[in-house]
Formats: C-alpha cells, structure tokens, sequence
C-alpha cells in the first residue's frame, strides 16, 4: 500500500456545501425534531419503560444525524479557516443546532428533575444509555429553567461560539516570515515551529521571536477575547449555574472529582524539580550555561533525521501491529477511506486532532506532517484517538467517546508504542539519544506544561472577574512561567504572549488538565504492560472499549487504579524522575 499526503475527504457525509443531501439532512432534522417535540406530553413519573426507550432512540438517531451535519461543517472549515462558504455554513449549523437544542431541552429537564425511585425504574432498563442517563442527573443542581436554558443556548451562538470561531479565523491566517540560510521565508505556525527544535540556536530563538512578534501585535485583542470568554464562563457556570469554582464546572462535565484534579495539579506543581533539573542536563549537553526558554527542545545532537510519509505511515503501522493487530486494522481504515488531512496548507487549522463524528463512521484525523520525528509521534497519538473511538463503535452515539482525561489514554500509549519500536530499531548512537531526550522533552510538553497551563487559568478566570488588564494577565503567565523554570531556564519578554497562542483555553476552558491525567495514567499502563506483557492487554483494551459507557472512576477502578490517591500520580513522576537519574548517568 502507498500512503501519500493529501486532503481528506468529507463526502461519506456530504459532497458539498450546496449538495442537495446537505439540504435534505437539514429538512429531516426539522421534522425528526418536531416529532420529538409531540412527546412532551407523555413524559410523566408513569411513563410506560418501552416508550421511554423509543424516545431515547428517537433522540439518538437524530443526534447521529445532527452531528454528521455539524461535522461537515467543523471538518471543512478546519481544512480552510479562510474558506467563505465554510464560514457562511459553520454559522448556519450553530444557529440551526441552537434552535434545535432548545426544541429538544424539555426532556434532559424532566429527566434531571424525575423523583430517584421513577428514573432508577428507567435506568434498570437503559442499557447503554445508563451511563450517558446518570450523567446528565449529575448536571442537577446546575441546571436552570427551561426559558433560561433556551436563553444560554442562543447566547451562546452568538457570544462565546461566535467569539472562538473569530479567534481562529484570526490566528489561522497569520503568516510569519522567517530568514533560512539566507532565504527569507513566509511560514505557516506550524513550519514556524520546525525551526524551534532545529539544532541552529540562533535560528530557534529567531523563530519564537517571530511567533510571538506576530502573536503580539495581536496581543491585547487576542486578550480582550480571552477576557470575554473568562467572563462569558463565569457568568454561566458560576453566577448562573452555582459551581464553586470556574474549574469546578469542567469537572463536573468530565465527571472526575475536584479533589482529584487540584490532587494532580499540585502533585505537578511539586514535581516541576524534575524537569528543571531535566534542563540543567541539557544545558551542559549543549555546551550552554542555562538553557534559554528557545532551547527547552533543542536536539541534544545534530541529527535532523527526517521521515517520509510513506516511511512514517508504515512505521505507526507496524507499531500498531506489533501490540495487536486490531489497532493497526482500525488505524488503516483511517488511510483506506481518505479520512486524514497530512497536508501543510496556508488557511488550514495549525496541530491535529482527531474527530469522531458518530458510532457508524470512521474518524477523522488532521495532522501537518513535515517529516520530523515529533511529526510521525503526532501521526501516531492521533491515530490512537481513531483506534479508541473505533474500539468503542459498539457503544450508542451517546456513550462511544470517552470523557476528556481518559480520552488521551489511547493517543499517548500509542505514541509511547512507536518510540519503542523506533529506539529498537535505530542503530545511530546520536538519532537514539535524541530519541531518549524527546521522551522527556514530550513528558514536559505533555504533563508540567499542560498543568501550568491549568493552574494559570485558575489565575487568569480570577483575574479578569478582578478587573485585571491584557497586560496584567501576561505578567501573570510570565510568572507562572518563572515559578515553572524556577533557575533552570532563561526567560525572555516576549513569552508573556504565550498564553494568547494556545486555542485550547479559548475553546475549552480548563482542557488542558486532561493532558495531564491522561500522560500520567499512561506512564501507570506502560508500566503494567512491561511487567505483564500479554496479559495486559485484554485489561487495557476493556479500559478503551468502554468509551464513556462508564464513569471514569469505575473504568479506571476497573484496572487497579484509584485516581483519588496522591500516591498514584507521584508515582508517573517518579517514572520520568529515573529517567532522568539514567540521562545523569549517561551525559
């Protein structure tokens, strides 16, 4: 088979933004909605369990509809921020689903308000709605009337949805220009960024320099937006809705305890010692006396080994293949159907994620693949995403996708697979040891940088109810930087524009945490896999088969691990802690 990078393609749901099949889904939403709407009036504590049950199917077969239609809309806009039609069609979908929404609202409200003997009654017979029924219970005390809640929901297309669809289409379209060996070149974000792991140090700091120049002169309206959003959070989830604290409300959504998020983030925060100790290593490594703020991933020698896509394509493959060949079969449905975007596009979204419309479709997957190392692992990680939804298309399109945290289980145990199999092959001694040092280097991006992120917008969402100014918020996320390094990193100005350059706080405030979770969890699993060998494997493809047709407490009971103790998390750092004690030894 010959992998070649390309554009996806969307017509598996629709062939156009004119095609008279987007216009037919459209009318049938109307009226599957309208029938809905005829069973508000049987909706009483005596409702008959087998009507109960078409209702639910009801809903969930328009919602399959609905998000097919939403995901046009989502995936073709992603493949061109800049592109008019796909603009004019994501606005549409988000008024239209609104409206939608709100017709429909009546009956997550009697559901929450039911007595407990009558929707225990109901909950015996769900089935696999039990989970996806017990969780919107646990929005309860959170939720308003259905007049307020209709209000939110428009609000909401117009306000904050409109605000971050804005964002993007700003920071998508920016073009940042770049002097190579001479050449000055105009670069998207992401061919940018290839230049902060080059192994020239001058070129590095000139290329963040650049990032956050452009970023910065965009920096006190990128701000304003944040602030917006920070406000239009608090004004819902907090004065609204009565959670404790702006995070409180995430938690809730991915249903993990408080105490077991503010237990990670300051076992983080406790551990920060490791990587700043991490980066004295490399410091010495490269012949620096402290690393500069450009240099945390530099490459530790001057291979600039480069992958093919074939070459990488296969590799991820393999790697699959080599722990069980379900997940390489279900990762080649991803290149077998076109559903990857590897191309580098000016107007495209810059990173990659996965999206998983519903149970019945293939995932889509969008990387820009450049040929790095860090390219085949994001190749990787996001294929994983693909492999846990396809693991999980048994379950209704209510209960197949994970919550966030346990959502990056499959992504990031799937990277650590390749590393592997790339270490075992690789025979160059330098290609190697950058090898080993990207691991940590990934474990800092993935873990301390993703829970200082955190803690900074549990700053940030106090701030801006305090008043506070673009400016103070970005001295603010310079010293959360600080505390972070601490004496291990050279920090220069222009990274207190940082913060504004991160999509996940506008998009999905408090996000990053599952970061976190899920890298530390995955450092437990590995562990257990490298003692247990197959016999693992059945306990962990239960964990990602389980979609969220469970809580993740349960899931992760399930698999020996109690997420509420601090233990638990310390002991993923004290994995990364030997690591670096073998780079002491090695250096």
């Amino acid at each position: 088979m010959t992998y070649t990078q390309s554009p996806w393609q969307l017509t598996d749901l629709f062939p156009a933004t004119d095609a008279a099949e987007l216009e037919s889904a459209f009318s049938a939403l109307e009226k599957r909605i309208s029938e809905f709407e005829s069973f508000r009036a049987d909706l009483t504590p005596s409702l008959d369990p087998e009507h109960f049950m078409d209702i639910l199917a009801h809903s969930e077969q328009t919602t399959r509809l609905a998000v097919r239609v939403y995901g046009f809309a989502g995936l073709l806009f992603s493949a061109d921020t800049q592109d008019q039609a796909a603009m004019a069609l994501m606005g549409r979908v988000q008024q239209f689903f609104a409206e939608l929404e709100n017709r429909s609202l009546f009956f997550s409200l009697w559901w929450k308000n039911l007595d407990a003997a009558s929707a225990g009654r109901y909950l015996d017979i769900s089935g696999d709605y039990r989970y996806y029924l017990e969780a919107l219970r646990l929005q309860k005390p959170h939720t308003l009337s259905e007049p307020e809640e209709k209000i939110i929901n428009l609000k909401n297309v117009t306000g904050a949805g409109a605000l971050t669809q804005l964002y993007d289409s700003i920071t998508n379209r920016y073009t940042f220009r770049l002097e190579v060996d001479g050449e000055t070149k105009e670069l998207t974000r992401g061919e940018l960024m290839t230049y902060a792991r080059s192994s020239d140090p001058d070129l590095r700091a000139r290329a963040y320099q650049e990032l956050y120049r452009v970023y910065g002169q965009d920096g006190a309206i990128l701000g304003q937006m944040y602030q917006t959003v920070a406000r239009d959070w608090h004004n819902e989830h907090v004065a609204l809705r009565k959670h404790t604290t702006p995070l409180a409300a995430r938690n809730l959504e991915n249903d993990i305890p408080d105490d077991v998020v503010d237990t990670l983030l300051e076992v983080a925060r406790k551990n920060a010692g490791i990587f700043q100790r991490f980066f004295k290593i490399k410091a010495k490594l490269l012949g620096m006396e402290k690393l500069r703020r450009y240099d945390i991933y530099a490459p530790v020698s001057k291979s600039d080994k480069t992958y093919d896509f074939q070459q990488a394509a296969l590799m991820v493959l393999d790697s699959f293949n080599q722990f069980d060949h379900r997940f390489s079969n279900h990762a080649r449905r991803v290149f077998d159907q076109n559903h990857l975007d590897s191309e580098v596009r000016k107007g495209k979204r810059g990173g990659a994620f996965c999206w998983t419309v519903e149970p019945a479709l293939t995932p889509w997957v969008l990387v820009n693949y450049q040929g790095r190392g860090e390219d085949v692992a994001t190749l990787a990680h996001e294929l994983g995403h693909a492999i846990h939804s396809m693991l999980a298309e048994h379950h209704t399109a209510f209960t197949q996708h994970a919550c966030l945290p346990l959502a990056e289980t499959a992504s990031t145990f799937g990277e650590m697979m390749l590393v592997d199999r790339l270490l075992a092959e690789e025979k160059a001694p330098a290609v190697r040891r950058d090898m080993l040092f990207r691991q940590i280097d990934d474990n800092y991006a993935t873990i301390l940088r993703q829970s200082f992120f955190a803690l900074f917008e549990k700053t940030a969402h106090e701030m801006v109810q305090n008043n506070a100014s673009v400016d103070e918020l970005a001295a603010a996320y310079l010293e959360n930087l600080k505390t972070q390094f601490s004496d291990s990193v050279e920090l220069s100005d222009e990274f207190k524009w940082e913060w504004v350059s991160i999509p996940h706080i506008y998009h999905t405030p408090f996000y990053v945490y599952a970061y976190s979770f899920g890298q530390l969890l995955v450092l437990a699993l590995y562990k257990q896999f490298k003692a247990e060998g197959e016999s693992f494997k059945p306990k962990y493809i239960q964990i990602l088969a389980a979609g969220g047709s469970e809580s993740p407490e349960n899931v992760l009971r399930k698999a020996g691990i109690d997420m509420h103790s601090a233990d638990f998390w310390q002991g993923g750092f004290d994995v990364l802690a030997g690591l670096v004690d073998q780079l002491e030894i090695i250096k």
